[in-house]
């Protein structure tokens, strides 16, 4: 993938790790909601198809998905 991809890629992921931080902090939805988002995230990648390529890069996001999701469970989400 080009370095630019990459870049997008890391902005999307910040962000969006602090629109579900902002958004369990002002508890507009609870927590098990946030967790069922990235569960159904992973879970569209877990299922897409694709040549073998795209399956890798598919699985390799949710392993990511998944990952973000069991650290947000294991310290919680909310920050103080």
């Amino acid at each position: 993938m080009p370095v630019q991809t990459d870049h997008a890629g890391m902005a999307a992921l910040a962000i969006c790790e602090a629109l579900l931080l902002a958004i369990s902090d002002h508890r507009l939805l609870p927590e098990s909601e946030i967790a069922g988002i990235l569960r159904d995230a992973a879970a569209a990648h877990e299922n897409a198809v694709g040549d073998t390529a795209e399956m890798e890069m598919h699985q390799s996001v949710a392993c990511l998905i998944n990952g973000i999701n069991a650290g947000m469970n294991s310290s919680g989400l909310h920050r103080g």
